[in-house]
């Protein structure tokens, strides 16, 4: 009889237990964390990752709408990081036993200090240290990968910096996807028609600062004879300084594209029994520049 009761009682103690809404192996436990802001916000962009004592990934991913995260592990020491746009990160050591919660209790990130800006002025795109490549599906199958070989652009960085402007020229006929009958056809008049739009431009006019080291630059495209007003989500890397001393900034940058904007028919492609990249395409920019002159 009695055992029955303390059966029960347990049996109750384990429903109100921090771990009872988790299903854990019997030789694990459960490491938690609540991310929090300078004025106890919840950071909820915030991303964790959690590896073991060889430096290898146990698991990682993103906290939920109040800045926590639950995982279940198998029991051992682990290394905590904890990362945010616009904070500094967050390490920390954790022991987690089996059958145990583990908590790192609310955790603090402070802002990180934005990278400083390039000095006002006229600035040109060092082309030699950056790239513009670019990603789209085969049939919605397998990735297509390719860049454009050639292209100039500048850029005159104003005070404040949301009063900057950027422009970019690409050769169009550099294309290059790394297989040469594929890179002909998109040359051709089913794609980018590189005799009658030799070039595409984009010319950037509206810098929006979004926090940490994000901006946002949005301006007009023209491609295919077609201009579209597109945004590229650009993260700001600061400065350096080259081989010869001089002073370079660095940023990357990404954009989607969609190619019924500019006319170019993907259902004349598949009509013709073509398909060769898919209705989208992601742009990545990686771009250094240097002052002009």
């Amino acid at each position: 009889m009695f055992g029955g009761l303390r059966g029960n009682r347990t049996k109750r103690l384990q429903r109100t237990s921090p771990l009872a809404a988790v299903q854990t192996p019997p030789d694990a436990g459960v490491l938690s964390c609540r991310v929090l802001d300078p004025v106890d916000e919840p950071v909820t962009n915030a991303e964790f990752t959690v590896t073991d004592t060889l430096g290898r990934t146990v698991v990682s991913g993103g906290v939920d709408p109040y800045g926590s995260f639950v995982t279940a592990v198998p029991a051992g020491e682990y290394r905590v990081a904890v990362s945010a746009e616009g904070f500094m990160p967050y390490r920390a050591v954790a022991q987690v036993a089996e059958n145990s919660l583990a908590s790192l209790g609310d955790v603090t990130l402070q802002v990180a200090r934005p990278p400083e800006l390039p000095a006002p002025g006229d600035w040109e795109i060092e082309p030699t240290h950056s790239s513009i490549a670019f990603t789209a599906r085969h049939i919605g199958l397998a990735r297509i990968h390719g860049r454009f070989n050639s292209f100039a652009g500048a850029v005159r960085i104003a005070d404040p910096m949301e009063r900057s402007a950027l422009h970019i020229v690409i050769d169009a006929a550099t294309i290059d996807t790394g297989v040469r009958m594929r890179d002909d056809h998109l040359r051709s008049a089913d794609f980018l028609d590189v005799l009658s739009f030799p070039t595409l431009e984009f010319y950037g006019d509206r810098f929006a600062y979004r926090g940490g080291a994000r901006w946002a630059v949005t301006g007009a495209l023209s491609l295919h004879g077609v201009t579209r007003t597109v945004t590229l989500d650009t993260e700001y890397l600061g400065l350096g300084n080259g081989m010869e001393g001089e002073v370079r900034a660095a940023c990357r940058a990404t954009t989607e594209l969609h190619r019924d904007d500019f006319t170019v028919s993907w259902q004349t492609m598949l009509a013709r029994g073509i398909a060769v990249v898919g209705p989208s395409i992601r742009v990545d920019l990686d771009v250094q520049i240097v002052p002009k002159g």
